[in-house]
């Protein structure tokens, strides 16, 4: 828009020059110049002038009217859009005042629901209030009301104590005691009775307790036998082998016995021919030696040739096999038990006692069964299995080295485990099996009923029929010895005594007396497996005759 202003100021300007360059020339010529030779050039530069003006004004007549009709159009252009634009603000201002009208609508709305709500809370709180006056109103009367009732418990309560004390001063003269004293009484006589029904409450608690515990006991250990069945084997202490003819006895001897002598020093084990056919004997108080012995003698007469030198050879090579055997033996044991981090030379002395009888039992068998017996029932009492297998199967690992170490073989295994790592609880429970500590934990006690349990089952252990007489006869002896007592009975194979004493001679005191006796002294000279209950029982009878 600037720009074609420009273009039109411009051209009038133009034209404003060329009209006075017109003027110059049609003015007449001065009086010092000649006015017949200067009219031609004159004429002649005033066409040229007019044209070459006419000329540039025509041209600047067409170019302002091209910037004219473009400056129209422009403006014509700019218009619309103005025009436009002021529509849609007119339309924008329309919409707008619409807004507002609607706005200030709804917040005439607004205000007058706002009036109305705070009408509706002013009537009720106005409503409220009366409430509240009547309310309190009534509260006033109630609270006089209130006091005229306390006034009046006052004094009945002054009455009362007045009756009471004239009713205590009478009941003192009645009964000749003091309010104090007639209430220590009461108070006695209370506690008494208090004290009477806790002790039999607490007897009644006891009872109980103890009939549930011994019921839940025999079960669990009845289930635990009822689950355990393994091979009876025979206490012998020694081995025979039978030979495949008698002429086989002279090559055994060897030239004036050096044969027999060599074996029996070699192995250390006593080898003893006599008229029986086709057998020898050979005896030793260690299992394990008497077992190389057997296999050293069995591969000399397998081979033919019996010299000194060819019994050392056999005897290396079965103290060999004896030993991959007592491995084995231990290895089986622990896979049947599930242990499997237990120390190698402790499963080797383990295997070892698979030719190591107690009783008839076999110790290694009955040790995996007493691993079960206490697993089972540390499963019914909610306890670690693992860890009483554990203790119950190492309780007798000592009896392996009670020919070569002297004492208890509860200690001396306890000293073995000690050494190779074991836990102290574990110790402790296969120590304490034998009574050698005092017993501290409930793995070591359940040791003791597995141990018990095993060795005390029917057909589990036995002993010759005189042994077994004489300490029926031993037992009756110690019992009788005893003052006082009047009839014994030995009763349960064995196991348990009866003493029957006479009442009139022995009290109950001295019934306790004679039942530790007798127990301390039975413990002291016999050698029994399990356990052996003494019961002392003392009768007491009151005869009268009605007539």
């Amino acid at each position: 828009m600037s720009s074609t202003i420009s273009l039109v100021i411009g051209a009038v300007g133009l034209l404003a020059a060329v009209f006075a360059l017109i003027v110059v020339l049609r003015r007449p010529p001065g009086r010092d110049q000649p006015a017949v030779s200067a009219a031609p050039a004159a004429e002649t530069a005033r066409a040229e002038v007019a044209a070459e003006t006419s000329a540039a004004a025509q041209r600047t007549l067409e170019e302002a009217s091209q910037e004219a009709d473009q400056v129209r159009a422009r403006a014509e252009t700019d218009a619309a859009a103005i025009v436009r634009e002021a529509g849609l603000a007119a339309g924008q201002a329309a919409q707008a005042s619409r807004d507002a009208d609607e706005r200030l609508q709804v917040a005439r709305a607004e205000a007058r629901e706002l009036r109305i709500d705070l009408e509706r809370r002013e009537t009720r709180l106005a409503e409220r209030e009366s409430r509240l006056d009547a309310e309190a109103g009534k509260l006033e009367e109630r609270s006089a009301a209130l006091d005229q009732i306390r006034g009046d418990l006052e004094t009945r309560r002054a009455e009362l104590d007045r009756l009471d004390e004239e009713r205590r001063q009478v009941l003192e003269q009645a009964a000749g005691l003091t309010a104090d004293q007639a209430k220590a009484e009461l108070v006695a006589g209370i506690q008494n009775q208090a004290k009477r029904e806790a002790v039999l409450l607490v007897r009644d608690t006891e009872n109980a307790a103890r009939r549930d515990g011994e019921e839940r006991a025999r079960r669990i250990v009845t289930l635990a036998i009822q689950r355990v069945a393994s091979e009876q084997t025979s206490e012998s202490v020694v081995s025979v082998l039978h030979l495949p003819g008698d002429e086989m006895k002279g090559r055994i001897i060897g030239r004036e016995g050096r044969n027999i002598r060599a074996f029996e020093s070699v192995t250390g084990v006593n080898l003893i021919i006599d008229d029986t056919p086709e057998a020898v004997l050979l005896s030793c108080f260690d299992p394990v030696r008497r077992e190389v012995g057997r296999l050293t003698l069995e591969r000399l007469v397998l081979d033919g040739r019996i010299h000194p030198q060819r019994i050392e050879e056999a005897y290396e090579r079965s103290k060999g096999e004896v030993e991959q055997l007592c491995v084995r033996a231990g290895e089986d044991a622990m896979v049947e038990l599930s242990i499997t981090d237990l120390h190698p030379e402790l499963v080797t002395l383990l295997g070892r006692l698979r030719y190591r009888t107690s009783y008839g039992q076999n110790v290694l068998r009955h040790l995996v069964e007493s691993a079960h017996i206490a697993g089972m029932m540390a499963s019914e009492l909610g306890m670690d299995p693992a860890l009483l297998k554990r203790c119950t199967v190492l309780h007798d690992v000592g009896k392996a080295l009670t020919h070569e170490v002297e004492g208890s073989h509860a200690l001396i295994g306890a000293e073995i485990a000690r050494r190779y790592g074991e836990p102290v609880d574990v110790v402790h429970a296969f120590v304490a099996h034998q009574k050698e500590v005092e017993v501290r934990t409930v793995e070591a006690v359940l040791t003791q009923a597995a141990d018990a349990i095993s060795g005390g089952r029917p057909g589990a252990r036995r002993e010759s029929l005189e042994a077994y007489v004489k300490r029926l006869e031993r037992l009756e002896q110690i019992a009788t010895a005893q003052p006082g007592v009047e009839k014994v009975f030995a009763m349960q194979a064995g196991r348990e005594i009866r003493v029957m004493v006479k009442p009139e001679r022995v009290d109950d005191i001295q019934a306790q007396v004679i039942a530790r006796d007798v127990a301390k002294q039975v413990e002291e000279e016999l050698t029994y497996p399990g356990q052996i209950r003494v019961t002392v029982v003392r009768e007491s009878r009151a005869t009268e005759f009605a007539r």
